[in-house]
């Protein structure tokens, strides 16, 4: 995800000084600096903003270097799951200003969305600027209530994989129904993209757009009283997001 936002900074030419600190070499746009620790960075250097795109397991031994940029004008976006803004005031202090943030997999392409919650002592410009951030990869909400960030993660956090999943069963039961297993992928794989960017682009809702497939009596219909049932698709995907909202608050615990 790290690497996601900074190929959408330096394709939307956001930012004019970015210093990645990353322990492994790895491959950087030209112009970008890397640094194995922050200890290594400038002691004359005061950065607007600090994104922490790291595993969520390491950051309580990752924040202590940085607390040296929390007396206010530097502000700290994170993107790391489960972490909520209390542990980073446990960690950089009560007046750091943090933005949390859960953005998708889809920034890859720039299709993602993200929500995001700041505390009190972000100022307008420092919103203005993680905004702006999150933006270089796709939709951008904001929530005031950092609650909402476990149903977030949930449902666009975690959905990607229930799209993916939506394909595999879709290319399973076609292939099941007599078609060549590449076929039926082919087909699964595109009419879900398509379908997904009919949605994206058409004035019609969801619900609307399922009516405009189905014919009374028809195929779509068929199948759909088997998906609606009471024991159908949308009693699992609330068992699925309600297991993952769950999960997510324990990971915050």
């Amino acid at each position: 995800m790290g690497g996601a936002l900074l190929a959408g900074w330096k394709k939307r030419r956001i930012a004019q000084s970015i210093a990645v600190i990353e322990p492994a070499p790895v491959k950087l746009p030209a112009g970008i600096k890397r640094h194995a620790t922050a200890d290594t960075l400038p002691k004359s250097f005061t950065p607007s903003i600090i994104v922490f795109a790291v595993k969520p397991q390491t950051l309580p031994e990752t924040l202590p270097a940085y607390r040296r940029f929390a007396g206010g004008e530097t502000a700290f976006l994170s993107i790391a799951a489960g972490k909520t803004l209390r542990f980073f005031a446990r960690h950089l202090g009560d007046a750091a200003p943090v933005v949390r943030a859960m953005p998708n997999t889809p920034a890859a392409i720039g299709r993602g969305i993200a929500v995001a919650c700041a505390n009190a002592h972000v100022t307008t410009a420092q919103r203005v600027l993680a905004d702006k951030l999150l933006a270089a990869v796709g939709e951008v909400a904001w929530v005031a209530d950092e609650g909402l960030l476990d149903p977030v993660t949930a449902v666009s956090g975690s959905g990607p994989a229930y799209v993916f999943l939506l394909i595999e069963c879709l290319a399973t039961a076609g292939a099941a129904a007599g078609l060549p297993d590449d076929l039926a992928m082919r087909l699964a794989r595109a009419t879900v993209v398509g379908s997904g960017e009919l949605a994206r682009v058409a004035a019609e809702d969801a619900a609307q757009l399922r009516r405009n497939v189905t014919s009374p009596g028809g195929t779509t219909e068929a199948a759909l009283k088997i998906l609606m049932a009471e024991d159908g698709l949308g009693i699992l995907m609330r068992r699925a997001v309600a297991a993952a909202t769950e999960r997510s608050r324990q990971l915050a615990d």
